[in-house]
């Protein structure tokens, strides 16, 4: 005979705490691995899980010497959470942004590391914000331009700031800041010392160099053909540390090695000619679910940027 889960058809608040529980055990590998999390003890998650396998009527994991491993039953349910709470969550962001006072979260992300001149120019974004609507729980993080664009599509951010190399369907770009990414070595490279007219096209031919790890635009890609691409880094600070190794040569705009170039730490070279456009674009749904969020945002960037 088939089994029936005794969880009510109308699922009841404590269903809900059991599932949250249940998804942190997953997602954190294990009952130990939750502990922090969950601010519980083990044997406290243990009774969590039991109760929660009683009421389903159902297996949901292993545990014991061989770790902590998911039944197949396990990983349907889990499956099953993560559309349960992204519907609540799509439901609470809904009904957050149909009052005249907005409410909730607002969420920006960046996809790079920020220099100084745009971490000041963020901070004053952050400000009018703060000013316009400060019940609203902003959120600021990074992460890559993949999962930025997927965030946005989903309605799962407001708004992005990336490079706008390429642009994908669904999403508008709009250019903040623009500046030039030049040729560079450190003190530490053989290069550093030469004058540019000594540091032949054959020479950078042959020195180990970096790819910046993303499909750039046409300019970029023919000064990147002229290079022994041997390294990959996407963000500026990981790439900025292979360079200062002695063992690369890379691009990186003038403004986030300011401090290098001062101390000679760092030299750029052929300026005129080994360089390519970056474009920092504010990024954003085309028709996004909570568009008075968005719209406030993109107030915000251009009374900053202009």
């Amino acid at each position: 005979m088939k089994k029936h889960s005794i969880i009510p058809k109308t699922i009841t608040e404590y269903d809900l705490r059991l599932l949250r529980i249940f998804r942190t055990v997953v997602e954190n590998g294990g009952f130990a691995a939750s502990e922090t999390e969950l601010g519980v003890t083990r044997s406290t998650i243990s009774v969590h899980m039991s109760n929660l396998e009683s009421r389903m009527k159902l297996k949901l994991c292993s545990r014991g010497r061989g770790g902590f491993a998911l039944t197949e039953d396990g990983q349907a349910v889990y499956h099953a959470c993560i559309e349960l709470f992204d519907s609540l969550n799509d439901f609470s962001m809904l009904v957050s942004g149909l009052g005249e006072e907005l409410s909730g979260e607002l969420t920006l992300l960046c996809a790079d590391q920020l220099d100084n001149t745009m971490q000041k120019k963020l901070a004053e974004v952050i400000r009018y914000l703060h000013q316009k609507e400060p019940q609203l729980h902003l959120i600021l993080d990074g992460d890559s331009i993949h999962n930025i664009e997927r965030a946005l599509l989903q309605d799962k951010a407001h708004l992005g700031l990336l490079p706008s190399y390429h642009q994908i369907e669904g999403l508008n770009y709009h250019t903040i800041y623009s500046e030039p990414i030049y040729l560079c070595c450190s003190e530490h490279h053989s290069y550093f010392e030469l004058e540019d007219g000594e540091i032949t096209p054959e020479m950078l031919a042959q020195s180990p160099s970096i790819h910046p790890g993303i499909d750039i635009d046409s300019d970029g890609r023919e000064q990147l053909k002229k290079l022994n691409l041997s390294a990959k880094a996407y963000q500026f600070d990981t790439r900025k540390t292979l360079i200062l190794s002695g063992c690369y040569i890379g691009y990186l705009p003038e403004s986030y090695i300011q401090n290098e170039l001062k101390t000679k730490q760092m030299r750029i070279i052929h300026s005129d000619s080994a360089r390519y456009q970056f474009n920092l674009s504010m990024v954003f749904k085309k028709n996004p679910r909570e568009t008075h969020k968005v719209e406030l945002l993109k107030t915000a960037f251009h009374k900053v940027f202009g």
